[in-house]
């Protein structure tokens, strides 16, 4: 059963049908999926929610559908991971890791949007999807529409990283790249979405797709035993992240599914993009763009569709908003890989980064529950951190060549 009511403006209110729309034809406003909670009844319990399979359709009641998904019916439910090693590290009582670095089937939390976002398109009768990427959403776009049936455009800037050209492409999409940054693209999309007749999942069926993150928050607090984190860091490039994850929070809350803990929510960003972060320390809501300059190209959005609105959800949820160097974003990156064995893509290093700063500042409180969230694998960005491995020893096949390698390290290690 959908409890999907309209469409609503973020801005002035206006509701609208549900339709292949984004903006308000009044204010010109963001559209956002709007749910008469009331309809769900009492039936909608843990008990449910716990029955089916796991997935992120176990919460399809909260996802903008009608029955059952058509795309990506295995997406979702990643592992928490309880860091243990890393909480020593950083000096911190509870610390989670959510970990969509795993997830099926592009390892990362795009897959989660993409699945709604396709579900939707071809509800809406659409035979031809596209994007505008970072990198992250083009192979899930690719994969997710290949293995639909669907026909596919993915448009992304032309220095993206190798494994994220090579990850859409390899399932056989149309790649365009743009001479330019990822608001060049996000511009040249709005423009071809208005003339061709394809679902753009960023562009126009945006509302819906922006409503598949809420699932990544709906598992966090399930696999906490049903309850909400105390503080969770949330990596931002548009910002919309981090305002669905408070969304979905506020709706388990609603319905009873978990009790109100006061959660607070804090944003990532890289220093060389970040436009989010700079509004929360300056005390201002308005969102100056910027050109992106950072390893972290999976965040470079330089003008954040939804900065205002995650600046927002930061002050009111009395979280905060950080951000750090490539240098930093790759000792994090290292350093989760060297406490937990997760290897994250630059995004989780930002989030990782920008984790310990704040804990490090106070903002975060040592002895309450925090999540990280890490949403990407890092085998698609290795060119950021392939510089700054241990060398490779090459010897010859005998153990006497070894044996001074082995005697050298012992040495070293005492």
């Amino acid at each position: 059963m959908s409890i999907v009511r309209a469409l609503k403006c973020r801005e002035c209110g206006s509701e609208y049908e549900i339709a292949p729309v984004h903006v308000c034809e009044f204010c010109f406003g963001p559209l956002e999926v709007v749910y008469d909670y009331d309809a769900l009844g009492e039936g909608f319990t843990r008990e449910l929610i716990e029955s089916r399979p796991q997935n992120m359709w176990r919460y399809k009641e909260l996802l903008p559908i009608e029955g059952e998904p058509t795309v990506g019916a295995e997406v979702g439910f990643t592992p928490l991971v309880r860091a243990k090693n890393l909480e020593k590290v950083l000096g911190v009582k509870e610390l989670y890791i959510k970990n969509d670095a795993v997830c099926y089937p592009t390892l990362s939390f795009k897959d989660r949007v993409v699945s709604v976002a396709l579900s939707k398109a071809v509800e809406f009768g659409f035979t031809t999807v596209a994007c505008a990427s970072t990198g992250n959403l083009a192979g899930s776009v690719a994969a997710n529409a290949t293995a639909a049936g669907l026909k596919s455009y993915v448009f992304i800037p032309h220095d993206l990283e190798v494994g994220k050209v090579v990850g859409a492409g390899v399932y056989d999409t149309s790649i365009v790249a743009i001479e330019g940054q990822y608001d060049d693209v996000n511009r040249l999309c709005s423009e071809i979405a208005g003339k061709y007749p394809w679902a753009f999942v960023n562009v126009n069926v945006r509302p819906f797709y922006a409503e598949g993150s809420k699932s990544y928050a709906y598992e966090i607090m399930e696999q906490l035993g049903w309850k909400a984190p105390k503080h969770v860091v949330v990596p931002m490039a548009s910002g919309s992240l981090c305002t669905k994850v408070d969304k979905a929070i506020k709706e388990f809350v609603k319905l009873g599914l978990v009790e109100d803990a006061g959660t607070a929510i804090y944003g990532a960003q890289a220093t060389g993009c970040s436009p989010i972060a700079r509004s929360v320390k300056e005390g201002t809501d308005l969102i100056h763009p910027v050109k992106a300059d950072t390893i972290a190209k999976s965040l470079a959005i330089g003008n954040p569709a939804d900065g205002y609105y995650a600046n927002r959800v930061m002050k009111e949820s009395g979280g905060w908003s950080e951000d750090v160097s490539d240098q930093e974003i790759v000792d994090a990156i290292k350093l989760l890989a060297q406490t937990e064995g997760i290897f994250a893509e630059t995004a989780g290093g930002v989030t990782l980064g920008v984790a310990k700063k704040l804990i490090e500042q106070g903002r975060i409180p040592r002895d309450e529950s925090i999540v990280i969230c890490v949403t990407g694998n890092g085998l698609k960005t290795l060119e950021a951190v392939q510089d700054q491995i241990n060398p490779v020893r090459t010897i010859k096949p005998s153990l006497k060549a070894f044996d001074p390698l082995a005697e050298a390290d012992l040495a070293a290690n005492k």
